[in-house]
């Protein structure tokens, strides 16, 4: 198959699927290696920055997904306007935060550095598939392990993680497993106000 027609199945791939498209996915279906398929992805990618397409690839992961140039936002702000922005809490994305600078972490780590406890808003996270499980601590009774989603990239417009914005000392933050062996007090309640 030739380079031009891999990229007609690429934008096609893309534009059908909405999504970001993995490199493996697409090279499984058009029998290519998965390296030549990043790279023709990313020379189409070049090929639409060039011409000043208002259509632009965005990569996050080896996954490739079709969007729209950032220059044309107004434009498509007054097309599409009114349009009722659902926005995070504040609660909200202080977890999402925690999470994506200390991942892999457990709740009890999440509920420490807030001073509150976070179950409706971890989730109200997990529902938006921003956060998921990324399995079990080895810590006293194997709680769950949270991490960021490809959606999470997706929707901050990150390539991968090392692209967030640098924090000193996040480490000094949160505590270890070990600091977790008594319950939270009672006294900690989810307030009110606190949604999504």
């Amino acid at each position: 198959m030739t380079k031009e027609k891999i990229k007609s199945v690429l934008e096609s791939l893309m534009f059908v699927l909405g999504e970001p498209v993995s490199a493996k996915t697409a090279a499984e279906l058009l029998s290519e290696p998965t390296s030549d398929i990043v790279k023709i992805f990313r020379d189409l990618a070049e090929e639409y920055e060039e011409r000043g397409s208002g259509l632009r690839i965005r990569e996050m992961d080896k996954c490739f997904q079709l969007c729209t140039n950032a220059e044309n936002d107004d434009y498509i702000r007054m097309l599409c306007t009114p349009v009722k922005e659902r926005r995070l809490s504040q609660s909200s994305l202080e977890v999402l935060a925690i999470i994506a600078y200390k991942q892999p972490v457990t709740k009890a780590q999440i509920d420490a550095v807030r001073g509150i406890r976070s179950d409706r808003v971890l989730e109200s996270l997990m529902r938006r598939e921003l956060v998921e499980e990324r399995g079990r601590s080895s810590g006293i009774g194997r709680p769950y392990l949270y991490g960021t989603t490809r959606r999470f990239l997706e929707l901050f417009g990150f390539e991968s993680l090392s692209d967030l914005p640098l924090i000193e000392d996040i480490d000094s933050l949160t505590l270890d497993d070990e600091d977790f062996e008594e319950p939270m007090p009672d006294q900690l309640t989810i307030p009110v106000g606190d949604t999504i």
